[in-house]
């Protein structure tokens, strides 16, 4: 199956189609980005397309080719100079990375097993602690 993302005049993620490869195959065989857009486009009139991988995530695909750095999904942006799809930003506080085009902490989180969340107010990363539920098990 190939995917392929709607975007808005901003470059927004509006929706993400889901075509048989059949749908993007071009006279040789190859699978084609341009065929796969010009299918949607015949389908649902004029629009801007962009292809994504359901595989891709952080720039890494387990079997291929990573494409657009990550599998996309509405609300995302797609940024032309990186060719790259970005989620949105999960904290103001967060930088985007550059290789992964994924947003990271300022802070890393502890690598110690333990759970944690991100305080925004403070730029820090705060243990969770766990409570017991009435039963005496773990709640969480």
């Amino acid at each position: 199956m190939a995917h392929f993302a709607k975007l808005d005049s901003q470059n927004k993620v509006m929706a993400v189609h889901v075509l048989d490869n059949q749908n993007t195959l071009d006279e040789e065989g190859n699978e084609s980005e341009e065929v796969g857009i010009q299918f949607l486009t015949n389908l649902h009139g004029h629009a801007m397309w962009k292809q994504t991988s359901y595989n891709t995530h952080r720039g890494q695909h387990p079997n291929d080719k990573p494409l657009r750095k990550n599998y996309c999904g509405i609300g995302y942006d797609y940024d032309e100079q990186r060719d790259a799809f970005i989620p949105p930003q999960s904290y103001p506080s967060w930088v985007l990375d550059e290789d992964t085009c994924i947003w990271k902490a300022p802070v890393a989180r502890p690598d110690d097993g333990k759970k944690y969340y991100w305080d925004e107010e403070n730029t820090q990363w705060v243990e969770v602690e766990e409570t017991l539920d009435e039963s005496g098990g773990d709640n969480e």
